[in-house]
């Protein structure tokens, strides 16, 4: 039996066999009831496993987790508002871009790639501008696996009667994210990461209360309105034709994830993080972050002297491993090993080993 590839990128991930049997449901139309049952699961799924259905309801798109994203952003501002972004790494830089292509208008604050947000400079941003409507946040910034201070920003924004567009599209179901606390208004999530599904559907989760106010704003797009797709979904009725498989995927994947539980999940993923972290320190590699900055998912890592992203990569990819590279001004200077997905710990354990053995061949 060959040995099967273990992927320690943030997404796609490895997924069960569970999941992955899914798939082969069979053929579906999607104006058929069994499409609009199938539908109505997943919306129900995800506000239930999040403990979320009282105050939220979720919208289904096929697509990445950007295509989610846009929708978001693009539904998310009046016209004579304004969103505030916080940019510290690709994926900041991301919501931005977004915004900008919609025409919003947009206030950027901008900081180095692993550096935290000044929360005194949100506030002060808050408080200068009665004009921002909605602020906009990546929770987990994969560019250097970064996990923003939600809770804090979260308060912030609330304190001034804003609206928080959160995109946890690498944080949802892996790291804590407290809903019932932090309470933000609108959610963008994706299959393919924490939830152990596969690439092709995202979704938004959106605060019930908060419709009426997006319901208002004129749509920017057809294929990421918003509201139609809520009124859709609602109705039994998909907008457009949607990825049916990977719909069986994701249902499936939620299935799985109400067995293990959030908590658990997260649990999981930390005890992998905290594992590899301890053997990164044994191989005398120094992290990118100070420990406590990093998300339960993910660890940036700076490549040792003499040692290239392309030759590492490609040794470990003979021997059944898939890391990731930099992106941006550290492509050249840092690699990446994300701990999601279905991933057991002796395979943890036997990528310690062969990394090791691939550092020492390229330092000789």
């Amino acid at each position: 039996m060959q040995k099967r590839v273990v992927l320690l990128n943030p997404g796609p991930v490895n997924v069960t066999k569970r999941v992955e049997s899914a798939l082969l449901r069979g053929d579906l139309c999607h104006r058929e009831k069994e499409c609009t049952d199938l539908i109505a699961s997943i919306r129900e799924k995800l506000v239930k496993v999040f403990d979320i259905e009282k105050n939220y309801t979720s919208a289904l798109v096929s697509g990445s987790g950007t295509a989610a994203l846009e929708m978001a952003v693009s539904a998310s501002v009046s016209s004579d508002r304004k969103a505030l972004v916080i940019n510290n790494g690709i994926y900041g830089e991301r919501i931005a871009k977004i915004a900008q292509c919609y025409g919003l208008e947009t206030k950027v604050l901008e900081y180095t790639w692993g550096d935290l947000p000044q929360l005194d400079e949100i506030d002060n941003a808050l408080k200068n501008d009665p004009k921002i409507e909605v602020v906009m946040v990546v929770h987990h910034e994969t560019t250097t696996g970064l996990l923003n201070p939600l809770g804090a920003i979260a308060e912030i924004v609330h304190r001034h009667e804003r609206v928080l567009l959160v995109d946890c599209i690498s944080s949802l179901g892996g790291d804590e994210l407290d809903f019932s606390l932090w309470q933000p208004e609108i959610c963008v999530g994706t299959a393919n990461k924490c939830v152990q599904g596969f690439p092709g559907v995202s979704f938004v989760l959106m605060k019930k209360d908060d419709l009426p106010r997006i319901e208002k704003i004129s749509p920017r797009s057809l294929y990421f309105d918003l509201p139609a797709h809520v009124k859709a979904q609602d109705k039994g009725n998909t907008l457009f034709t949607p990825a049916i498989q990977v719909h069986y995927a994701l249902d499936e994947a939620l299935e799985e994830l109400k067995d293990e539980t959030v908590a658990g999940r997260v649990r999981r993923y930390g005890k992998a993080a905290n594992f590899l972290r301890q053997g990164f320190q044994s191989l005398n590699l120094e992290f990118l972050l100070p420990l406590e900055n990093y998300s339960n998912t993910l660890t940036s890592l700076k490549l040792p002297n003499g040692v290239t992203y392309t030759k590492l990569h490609d040794d470990l990819k003979e021997r059944g491993f898939v890391i990731y590279a930099g992106q941006g001004n550290l492509s050249k200077t840092i690699f990446r090993i994300a701990n999601i997905g279905d991933i057991r710990q002796e395979e943890f354990q036997e990528l310690l080993t062969e990394l090791g053995n691939c550092l020492s061949i390229q330092a000789k």
